[in-house]
């Protein structure tokens, strides 16, 4: 029986994965993704995933152009137009979407919505899913400029490009043999679904405290997610208690505009900082966490990933247009130059902003106030830091 031949093979159908295959195909890209499950199917009665990823308005046009974010509009999602940050009251910095004259910043949605959206999305495309599947084998023929690959179900393919959209612990990188640069920083993160007793607003908030940042996430109707950040023992010791001890846990750590909040189910990871050494290698693409993870502090994770795939497929397109062998090392390296220097400044700034407010030191601690205070009232300087993290 003949290999199936594919133009591209993404590991990985999460929210980055699925956006790139319905990306390329509608550019013609004859496409396939392994997936080791299919999200669930969408629920109008759940309770509201404890994942929530802020999405950009530059990552919502993304998502509209490969014919998703009407859908995500259509289910759930709420828009914030306003972010507040501090750690001395007297100090609070504000951002909001009147600052760039825009209806919103941005929009709080479930993954479990988004990723149900894009899959439904790839299924309407006629995109090749291969799921439950995992991927087992993959070997470089350079001869045919080709990855072979196999399936752990036994289904063997080759394909001109494979791009690792598999996560943290890629399994695309590892067998390309990329390594890695990063570190553990000494905290976790607790995500926390609450139901409000009143609607949470348009505005998220960040306060910074000495054990870490606080962080408030309003959702659909009176929903919210609620970010806590400590100790690795701390979380721990947070990840045993029930639900109405956790609330006490929330009243007494959080600031009062938090309000009453019951707690409907919680998670916790820890915080760590990857970035791959190169995301390129002959037929290999690294996007999204496969290439880099980054503190969540500011929520650009997975609007990191949307400009990877957008500098992509772009680097391919134009390529195909001039007749070049996009599939090649010398036009991936047009990709690389596009993102991975941009990627290593969000992340460099995440980290100076995340240790600068982890420090107790008296001096830092008077010096960055009234650098907050500084940047309320920093006007030109204020929005151009809005439009770079907004990806405007």
């Amino acid at each position: 029986m003949q290999t199936e031949h594919f133009d591209i093979v993404i590991n990985g159908g999460g929210m980055v994965g699925a956006a790139l295959a319905c990306g390329l195909t509608q550019h013609n890209f004859r496409v396939a993704v392994i997936e080791r499950c299919e999200p669930a199917h969408y629920d109008t009665t759940s309770l509201p995933d404890i994942r929530i990823s802020a999405i950009s308005r530059t990552s919502a046009a993304l998502l509209d152009e490969i014919g998703a974010w009407s859908q995500v509009l259509a289910r759930r999602c709420a828009p914030y137009r306003r972010l507040e940050t501090w750690e001395w009251e007297s100090a609070k910095t504000e951002f909001s979407a009147a600052l760039l004259k825009l209806p919103e910043l941005g929009f709080m949605v479930e993954n479990q919505v988004l990723q149900r959206v894009l899959w439904e999305r790839m299924e309407e495309l006629g995109i090749t899913l291969f799921s439950p599947a995992a991927l087992d084998t993959m070997t470089y023929q350079p001869e045919q400029e080709q990855w072979s690959i196999t399936l752990d179900q036994g289904t063997a393919m080759t394909c001109s490009l494979l791009v690792g959209a598999d996560g943290a612990h890629s399994q695309v990188r590892q067998g390309a043999g990329i390594g890695i640069q990063g570190w553990d920083y000494q905290q976790a993160c607790m995500l926390i679904s609450v139901e409000c007793a009143y609607e949470p607003g348009e505005t998220t908030w960040q306060q910074f405290t000495p054990h870490g940042p606080r962080a408030f996430l309003p959702l659909y109707d009176r929903f919210a997610s609620l970010v806590w950040y400590d100790s690795a023992a701390r979380i721990d010791a947070l990840k045993k208690l029930s639900p109405a001890q956790l609330d006490l846990e929330i009243a007494q750590h959080f600031p009062a505009c938090v309000g009453q909040v019951k707690t409907l189910r919680s998670g916790a990871f820890p915080l760590t900082r990857r970035h791959a050494n190169t995301y390129i290698k002959p037929g290999i693409a690294l996007v999204g966490d496969a290439a880099h993870t980054i503190n969540p502090l500011a929520g650009q994770g997975v609007n990191l990933g949307y400009r990877d795939i957008d500098a992509l497929i772009d680097v391919l397109i134009c390529a195909r247009r001039k007749a070049q062998p996009w599939w090649r090392l010398d036009t991936l390296k047009h990709y690389q130059r596009k993102r991975y220097a941009d990627n290593l400044v969000m992340q460099t700034g995440m980290d100076l902003f995340y240790f600068t407010f982890s420090n107790q030191h008296p001096p830092l601690k008077v010096l960055r106030n009234v650098g907050l205070m500084a940047a309320q009232r920093g006007g030109w300087l204020k929005r151009k830091a809005l439009s770079y993290a907004l990806g405007l």
